[in-house]
């Protein structure tokens, strides 16, 4: 069994705030995967379901932040989980906006929901790094977390949550890799070396002449020697 735990704090006010994108994911995940309706338990709101063959059961402390691990501490000794059992999904200053990196054990780099976990559980569980950028200067951190996503925002925001949601099932057999796959192919998708365009002509590689050229119809050195041969 897994507890996926998303960081953020409880009420509208705070719903959009950089600051809560851990919610955002979990809440994309129990939409994505059929999980059962939120309830509250734990200082917190519950949801229950399965990631593949794992059961997995989601949590959103409502503790507000700086008082998460008491409600992450109460959910661990219920289920007699360990540390290493428990993944948490929380937004990164260090990290560009859109990047997302699993990271295990390690400080809590000044988060306050980290550094309450901290207190509470020690430090060996496994973190889903959700970037939301530096706004410059530390004395606007606060400030900065504490608002909502802008609205140019949105469309990156949105590619991220899909990726973490494409990728629960493999974060919850603890395939890291896997998951990371999933969520680089929507924030970065691979494109097609020669895609098509104006009428279905491709594009040609680096280095090709362009299509419907003499250089493009002009047979090459190795057909050449070939036609002699024939």
């Amino acid at each position: 069994m897994r507890l996926f735990v998303g960081l953020g704090n409880p009420g509208a006010r705070y719903a959009m705030n950089r600051h809560n994108v851990g919610f955002m994911a979990v809440d994309r995940i129990a939409a994505d995967h059929g999980f059962a309706p939120w309830r509250a338990k734990f200082q917190g709101e519950v949801s229950e379901g399965r990631l593949g063959t794992e059961r997995v059961v989601l949590l959103k402390p409502m503790t507000f932040m700086n008082l998460s691990g008491q409600s992450v501490g109460e959910a661990m000794r219920f289920f007699r989980l360990e540390p290493a059992d428990i993944t948490v999904f929380h937004d990164e200053l260090d990290l560009s906006p859109g990047k997302c990196r699993v990271k295990e054990g390690g400080g809590h780099a000044g988060h306050n929901g980290l550094r309450s976990l901290h207190q509470h559980i020690g430090d060996a569980y496994v973190r889903v790094r959700i970037g939301i950028g530096h706004p410059g200067h530390k004395d606007r951190v606060s400030a900065y977390v504490l608002s909502d996503f802008a609205k140019a925002d949105q469309d990156w925001l949105d590619d991220v949550l899909q990726g973490i949601s494409d990728g629960a099932p493999a974060l919850a057999e603890g395939a890291a890799a896997r998951f990371m796959n999933a969520v680089a192919l929507r924030t970065a998708p691979p494109r097609s070396s020669a895609p098509a365009q104006d009428g279905g002509n491709p594009v040609p590689r680096p280095g090709q002449p362009e299509p419907g050229t003499a250089e493009a119809s002009a047979p090459s050195p190795l057909q050449r020697l070939l036609d002699r041969f024939r």
